[in-house]
């Protein structure tokens, strides 16, 4: 009986090497995917086993981090570190100076560095590219070139003793790469927007409050958390500027927990870096889709 030839039996007998091809694509594909893995895992490792040891060191005894091993445990599980270092290491002061420098200075900054992008991108006038320039030749000095002036400066005009030079230092050092990166994120603005917030009869001062903060608000985040931990972390600008102890932010204060003749208290030491690092951790944890969303934003034109 005569049988027809099927597109069924024609592709069985014309991929007769698939089955054999398949398998092999599928192990590549595993292959690929356990490197990747292993690569994760790595930098997992790497990324969290510093803060584990970090942790765990914060709960030794002195005698216990001189005596024994860096990386043994604990033999006694010292939680009054935490409070030896928030009472006797004052770092709750200092973490509450590192806010009230920090917080107003990111205002400033991005309050100024938002209406400077929006006047260098999407206002029209003459000399707007000069002025961008003279913005990034700012990310160019080395702030360790402007201490020393800006020390007299605030000596003279009776600043100093006070949290006022943290603020401005901290504002005007970071301005250049606040307004470098909002003008670039203004650039994927549609400009079809402001033009008919002007036919609407919007100004300049509607378009900017109404229109353009709230499309770049995501931007605004991502560029504050950047600055955030940029002032946060300072040292130099905090140790030079801070001449009362009652005014040491929490980088400064840190050096406190080292005591006369180079002894320092290890454990008290690394609570209140642990308090340090893993508080500023958290804000990136609850911020973190929000950062990624400003990072992307800026890359597509709108």
């Amino acid at each position: 009986m005569a049988t027809i030839d099927t597109p069924l039996k024609i592709s069985a007998r014309g991929t007769g090497h698939a089955p054999a091809r398949a398998p092999r694509a599928r192990r590549g594909r595993r292959g690929s995917r356990l490197w990747v893995k292993i690569v994760v895992a790595l930098l997992l490792v790497v990324e969290i086993y510093p803060m584990v040891w970090m942790f765990l060191t914060s709960l030794k005894s002195n005698d216990d981090y001189l005596n024994n091993s860096t990386w043994s445990l604990p033999t006694t599980w010292e939680w009054g570190n935490y409070t030896e270092a928030w009472t006797t290491g004052n770092i709750g002061l200092y973490v509450q100076n590192s806010v009230l420098a920090v917080v107003p200075a990111l205002a400033l900054m991005l309050l100024l560095g938002t209406a400077a992008g929006f006047a260098l991108q999407v206002m029209v006038w003459k000399g707007r590219n000069l002025t961008l320039l003279v913005f990034l030749a700012g990310m160019m000095v080395p702030p360790q070139m402007i201490l020393l002036p800006l020390f007299t400066v605030y000596f003279q005009t009776g600043l100093s003793g006070t949290l006022w030079p943290l603020i401005l230092t901290y504002t005007g050092t970071g301005l250049p790469l606040t307004v470098f990166m909002m003008a670039t994120y203004y650039r994927s603005v549609p400009r079809e927007l402001f033009e008919a917030a002007t036919i609407d009869g919007a100004g300049i001062l509607r378009a900017f409050w109404t229109i353009s903060l709230p499309l770049v608000r995501n931007a605004l985040l991502t560029v504050g958390l950047v600055q955030f931990f940029f002032i946060w972390n300072d040292l130099l600008i905090a140790l030079t500027f801070t001449n009362n102890q009652d005014l040491r932010t929490i980088q400064v204060g840190l050096l406190n927990f080292t005591g006369d003749f180079g002894a320092t208290q290890y454990g008290p030491l690394f609570a209140a870096i642990c308090i340090n690092v893993f508080g500023t951790l958290l804000i990136y944890l609850f911020l973190n889709q929000k950062v990624m969303k400003g990072l992307t934003s800026g890359a597509l034109k709108g």
